[in-house]
């Protein structure tokens, strides 16, 4: 056997940048005939991201503006970051076929929860003549831009128009629209040999862009919209100004390495020796760092032991990362006010989570969710009860995992859970294959009759690096909410910043056997009752 490390272990220099970047003291105009609209202003929020360690990549991110050094945390003094997305009129997204119209300005908005002073305006390309106030509006946009992104654009009127307006533009990233319409780089124009239909083709020659485009065309290819929005996120970094959520993307070298080596030695042989666990960093290694579905399946499928105990020390115990993500605080979802009419108190929020447990085999069924690292699995359950200690409450998720070998294979999950200082709020911690993860998670709504579920979650797995959002749908039988409930879901999802489009239904069918049970001495609800047809579940 042989024990050369696996690609896990070769950090990557990456790509240094020490460009300068100027800005322009004159904003967007104030009043354009647009299709965009008004944004609020929240604080920073981290991208949804939670694989929980994977290949070194360092993101290039821009170090110096016109009057010199910046540091990642000043940002008070930043001028805006002026994006303009221009998309086909009437095209459709692979987002269960959304107008790109649509998903953009979602964007656009999903962009001010990271930093307020990311401005990005959405514009199709009906706009008519040439010389036509619409056209010379959106020229007036584009005159003082920092980023173009083209979306399905591939009317020759309109290419031949954005060929003859965009200039003065240094960052142009083109997805789905016509061969002549040129990618740009920090000022210079990205060669490629064919160009395909979705984004850059095969590079002619390494140079430093290369890790940027690599790291967005692989983000675009994945279709969702925390992605979308990630793509953007990178070219900020690279070419305008440091965006500090990206941060953990960036290769620590070769201090990694010293610390595992003199800190982990034996856990890390023991891995190499270790069948699953090798497995695992070599399928980590092939993942992007920001594909959660790649490396959460990676894990999934070759946990084990080993790996555990490799990234408790490495990760968890010794930080060898150097990393520190934090809970998203945007955006805030408030709780359910109230519930069977009267307000919402801590022991009935908890028997909300309980559910249908008692009566039923599970407390709920996940229908669907936003998070694809977490929602391609099938067959998602969820067990809520009261511990034996007084006050304590547990949440442990069963889902089935088909491995990277084909198995159709369960896993279990055990989660501590406390209480929030609103009621309708808590505190989830767990260690997941040797790394913990901090969650906050909200019942967003919750009908009297328990027919179906909204609960929203923020975490982060801080040593990992990685922060995330999500929110899951849940019903008693893992079956939609009925058209008679589609406008209060589509209004609970609104409240949580989420499209329904942007959902990603579980495959509940052929789930047999599912290793359900709680521990002995158990209990469940305190308060409430949960009826259905044939079934009553009260207080135990």
């Amino acid at each position: 056997m042989s024990l050369e490390a696996p690609p896990f272990f070769k950090p990557e220099t990456g790509f240094p940048l020490n460009r300068r970047f100027t800005t322009s003291a004159t904003g967007f105009p104030s009043t354009l005939n647009r299709r965009f609209s008004t944004l609020p202003s929240p604080r920073t929020q981290i991208p949804p991201l939670k694989p929980i360690f994977s290949r070194p990549t360092n993101i290039p991110a821009i170090l110096e503006s016109k009057s010199g050094p910046t540091t990642e945390e000043d940002d008070l003094s930043d001028p805006p970051v002026r994006i303009v997305a221009l998309v086909g009129h009437g095209t459709l997204s692979p987002l269960k076929s959304t107008p790109w119209e649509e998903v953009m300005l979602h964007a656009a908005k999903r962009l001010k929860w990271v930093d307020e002073g990311y401005e990005m305006l959405v514009f199709t390309d009906d706009f008519g003549e040439s010389n036509s106030e619409n056209a010379l509006n959106v020229k007036r946009v584009l005159s003082n831009a920092d980023i173009l992104v083209i979306v399905g654009v591939e009317n020759q009127e309109s290419v031949t128009w954005v060929q003859s307006n965009i200039g003065n533009i240094n960052n142009i990233i083109c997805f789905e629209s016509s061969p002549g319409l040129e990618n740009k780089l920090g000022g210079s124009y990205v060669e490629n040999e064919s160009k395909g239909s979705s984004f850059w083709g095969q590079l002619k020659k390494s140079n430093q862009t290369v890790e940027v485009v690599r790291t967005v065309s692989e983000a675009w290819e994945r279709h969702n919209s925390d992605d979308i929005r990630f793509c953007i996120l990178v070219i900020i970094n690279a070419y305008i100004r440091p965006v500090p959520i990206l941060k953990n993307l960036r290769s620590k070298g070769f201090s990694t390495l010293n610390c595992m080596a003199k800190k982990c030695g034996s856990q890390i042989l023991n891995c190499l020796l270790d069948p699953n666990c090798r497995k695992a960093l070599q399928c980590l290694n092939n993942c992007s760092p920001v594909d959660q579905v790649c490396n959460y399946r990676c894990i999934a499928s070759y946990e084990s032991p080993s790996l555990e105990a490799f990234s408790l020390c490495v990760l968890q115990k010794n930080n060898c990362l150097g990393l520190d993500a934090k809970i998203p605080e945007r955006p805030y979802i408030p709780p359910i006010a109230k519930f069977r009419g009267e307000d919402l108190r801590h022991e009935v929020a908890e028997d909300v989570f309980v559910g249908w447990l008692g009566g039923l085999g599970w407390s709920w069924r996940v229908v669907a969710g936003q998070n694809p690292a977490y929602d391609q699995f099938p067959c998602q359950y969820q067990l809520f009860y009261r511990g034996k200690a007084k006050g304590s409450f547990w949440y442990e998720p069963v889902f089935q995992v088909k491995t990277l070998e084909g198995k159709m294979v369960w896993r279990r999950r055990k989660y501590r859970v406390k209480r929030g200082k609103v009621p309708g709020t808590f505190y989830f911690s767990v260690l997941d294959n040797g790394v913990v993860s901090n969650e906050f998670w909200t019942i967003a709504d919750a009908p009297d009759d328990l027919s179906w579920g909204l609960f929203h979650y923020s975490g982060a797995a801080r040593v990992a690096g990685q922060s995330y959002t999500g929110a899951v749908l849940v019903s008693p039988d893992g079956a939609y909410p009925s058209e008679v409930e589609r406008r209060r879901l589509v209004s609970a999802l609104e409240k949580c910043g989420i499209k329904e489009w942007e959902l990603y239904n579980v495959d509940n069918c052929s789930c047999v056997d599912p290793p359900l049970g709680i521990p002995e001495g158990s209990s469940l609800h305190s308060v409430i009752e949960v009826k259905q047809v044939g079934l009553q579940v009260g207080p135990t």
